[in-house]
C-alpha cells in the first residue's frame, strides 16, 4: 500500500507531495518531492497495481446551499460533467456575473465586498450557506474558507479550481481509477489493489491529531526546524521510519525558501493520513446524507460544527 499527502496550490511550483510505503506494520516515507506534471499522477503511484491511499490539501465537495439546486445524484458525478461547463471555473471580478454557473468570486479585492453580498448573489439566504459543516468553527480550531471564495490568505478557492479543472475533471473524464472519500465509501471499503482513493485531508488539523503544536509561523524556517524532536517522535508513534533525505528535511525546517512551508505541510497531512489507516484515529463520517452526497468530510476530523453542538 502506498500513502501520500499533496500540499496543493494553484501555482504549481507550490505543490509539493510526500509519499510513505507500508513495510510490514509500519512505513517508509520519503522526503516531500514537486507534484510534478498532472497527467498520470495517480497511475504513477499506483505503479504494479497497489492501493494508494491520497490525502489532498483542497476542497471535495459543495455546500449544501449550493447543492440543493442541483440536478446531479452527489458530487462525484457533479465533478465527472463539469468537463462540459468551463465557464464554471471563470473568477468574477464583480458581483454582477456571479452566479450558480459561475460562483467564484472575487477576482481582486474590492472595497466593501462581503461574503454576504456574495452568498445574496448565489441566491443563499446568509453568508453561512457558503460554507460546508466540515468548514465551520469547530470546539477545535476556528472556521475555514468557503469552497467559492478565492481572496486573501484564508481562501481555498484557487487551490480547488486548480485541481478540480486542471486534475480531477480530465482525469475522471480519462477514467483514471480513483474514488472519493466519503462520497463513495469508507477508507476501508475503497482502498483495493490498483485504485487510488482521494481524501481531503488538511496538515493544520493533521497537526492537532499528532499532538504537534509550532512555536511560531509556520511560514517560518525557525519554527519548523525547532520541531524536529517532536516531528520526529510522531513519525516513531505512527511507526514511520524517515528516509535520510527527510531526516535531513527535518533537521533543516524544509528549507528557508518559500515553499518550505508546503514541504512541511505534505508531511505532517501524511502522517494524519497514516494515523486513520492505522486505526489511531477514526475514519470518522457523520451521519448527513448531504455530507455523504455533496459536502465530504475532512479525513481525520471528529469535531462537529460549534454550531450544531448542545
Amino acid at each position: 500500500m502506498i500513502a501520500a499527502h499533496a500540499d496543493w496550490s494553484i501555482d504549481p511550483r507550490k505543490r509539493w507531495i510526500s509519499v510513505a510505503e507500508r513495510e510490514g506494520e509500519g512505513w517508509r516515507m520519503a522526503a516531500p518531492r514537486p507534484v510534478g506534471p498532472l497527467e498520470g499522477l495517480v497511475e504513477g503511484l499506483i505503479g504494479p497495481g497497489r492501493a494508494v491511499a491520497l490525502g489532498l490539501d483542497l476542497p471535495l465537495g459543495l455546500p449544501r446551499a449550493y447543492a440543493a439546486e442541483r440536478a446531479e445524484a452527489g458530487f462525484p458525478q457533479f465533478l465527472r460533467e463539469l468537463a462540459a461547463r468551463p465557464s464554471f471555473f471563470e473568477v468574477s471580478a464583480g458581483l454582477e456575473t456571479v452566479s450558480p454557473e459561475r460562483p467564484f468570486y472575487p477576482a481582486r479585492g474590492v472595497k466593501g465586498m462581503t461574503r454576504a453580498a456574495h452568498a445574496s448573489a448565489l441566491g443563499f439566504d446568509g453568508p453561512e450557506g457558503l460554507s460546508r459543516w466540515c468548514d465551520r468553527a469547530t470546539a477545535e480550531r476556528p472556521a475555514g474558507a468557503p469552497v467559492f471564495w478565492t481572496l486573501g490568505a484564508n481562501q481555498s478557492g484557487k487551490a480547488a479550481i486548480g485541481a478540480w479543472r486542471d486534475w480531477l475533471v480530465p482525469a475522471l473524464g480519462a477514467g483514471a481509477p480513483v474514488r472519493l472519500w466519503p462520497f463513495e465509501g469508507s477508507l476501508a471499503d475503497l482502498l483495493a489493489p490498483g485504485r487510488a482513493v482521494l481524501a481531503e485531508a488538511y496538515p493544520a488539523e493533521a497537526l492537532r491529531q499528532c499532538g504537534l503544536r509550532l512555536a511560531g509561523s509556520k511560514r517560518v524556517q525557525g519554527p519548523r526546524r525547532a520541531l524536529a524532536l517532536a516531528l520526529h517522535a510522531a513519525l516513531a508513534a505512527r511507526r514511520v521510519v524517515a528516509e535520510p533525505a527527510l531526516v535531513a528535511a527535518i533537521a533543516d525546517g524544509f528549507g528557508a525558501d518559500a515553499t518550505g512551508e508546503d514541504r512541511f505541510d505534505s508531511v505532517i497531512g501524511l502522517l494524519g493520513l497514516i494515523g486513520v489507516l492505522d486505526g489511531a484515529r477514526p475514519d470518522f463520517i457523520p451521519d448527513d446524507p448531504w455530507i455523504r452526497s455533496w459536502e465530504g468530510w475532512v479525513l481525520g476530523q471528529t469535531a462537529l460544527p460549534r454550531a450544531l453542538m448542545p
